[in-house]
């Protein structure tokens, strides 16, 4: 076993804890495939702590070749960024199809549209929808700069995995 997967295994251990404790609290019982799918979703969350610091390695390393080499000194900032955006989500997407949306043997995947569908996805939550939500956070609600991206956070990360789960990654059987 190697080290990925024994922290996955721990990190299982742990969410099946927190799952019993609160079944026991709340006194009703959860299914195992209610189980798979909180598991599903923390794979998830992995995958996309992965995606964020490589997304910010990509800009950050692209600007600063940028920057030494000096080209695009204007737009060396947006060009670094659509770097880290195309290539960190090529990234999430080959992960996510890996280890989170697995199809099972008598399923099909058509992984290039599985691909456009991620790159829609992340299109519209990472960009359109964190751009209007920092608006009215910041803007019109008048939350911290700061704050404002967690909340984005809470709301993005769940609708993300419904989006991939449900669409993006959809199979035929």
């Amino acid at each position: 076993m190697n080290i990925g997967q024994k922290i996955y295994s721990l990190i299982e251990i742990i969410v099946r804890g927190i799952l019993n404790w609160l079944s026991k609290i709340t006194k009703k019982d959860i299914s195992e495939e209610k189980i798979q799918i909180v598991m599903q979703f923390v794979r998830f969350g992995i995958v996309g702590v992965s995606n964020t610091l490589i997304s910010y390695v990509l800009y950050s390393g692209s600007l600063i070749l940028f920057q030494k080499l000096e080209i695009f000194a204007k737009f060396d900032y947006l060009i670094s960024q659509i770097i880290a955006f195309v290539l960190s989500v090529l990234w999430s997407f080959y992960w996510n199809n890996k280890l989170v949306f697995t199809k099972k043997d008598d399923e099909k995947r058509n992984l290039f549209k599985s691909l456009i569908k991620t790159y829609i996805s992340y299109s519209f939550t990472g960009l359109f929808l964190n751009t209007v939500l920092l608006i009215l956070w910041v803007d019109i609600l008048h939350i911290s700069e700061f704050i404002a991206p967690l909340i984005n956070y809470m709301i993005g990360v769940p609708l993300n995995f419904i989006i991939n789960k449900l669409w993006a990654f959809k199979t035929e059987t």
